[in-house]
């Protein structure tokens, strides 16, 4: 399941892609925009700042911006920074890749076999799409 902190900072990052600039946009109206409690976003944000994917401004006309094109930024970073592996359990894990201790055989293991599929299948799509495809998607 996807966890607040990851919904609530792709909501932020699809809010700062829809501005469509490199002005920056202060926290407590992405929090009002969104419906984001602002001590909340003030954390995601920040851990989005130290991942490159932001840039923030200090000051009055302060606040945060994208560091790259919507289109240039992936679902699979976002996700990464902020929920972790994308792979269900860790044996199958591309990233962060650890043996069960309960498991003899990977390779014969039938949940190693449809936890690869189930990773293969979300990665294909957090790697294919962007924030560019979010605001797309919520045009359309």
């Amino acid at each position: 399941m996807l966890s607040r902190k990851t919904k609530y900072g792709l909501k932020a990052l699809t809010h700062l892609a829809k501005k469509n600039s490199d002005d920056p946009v202060q926290i407590i109206l992405i929090s009002e925009a969104e419906n984001i409690s602002q001590k909340f976003l003030e954390s995601i944000l920040l851990i989005l700042k130290k991942a490159d994917i932001l840039k923030s401004k200090k000051g009055k006309g302060g606040g945060y911006f994208l560091a790259k094109p919507p289109n240039e930024i992936t679902i699979a970073s976002v996700y990464r920074v902020l929920e972790g592996p994308i792979a269900l359990v860790p044996c199958v894990s591309l990233n962060f890749y650890e043996r069960c201790d309960d498991c003899p055989d990977e390779e014969a293991c039938s949940v190693h076999k449809l936890m690869a599929r189930v990773r293969d299948t979300n990665l294909n799509i957090f790697e294919n799409t962007t924030l560019a495809d979010l605001i797309k998607e919520q045009a359309g």
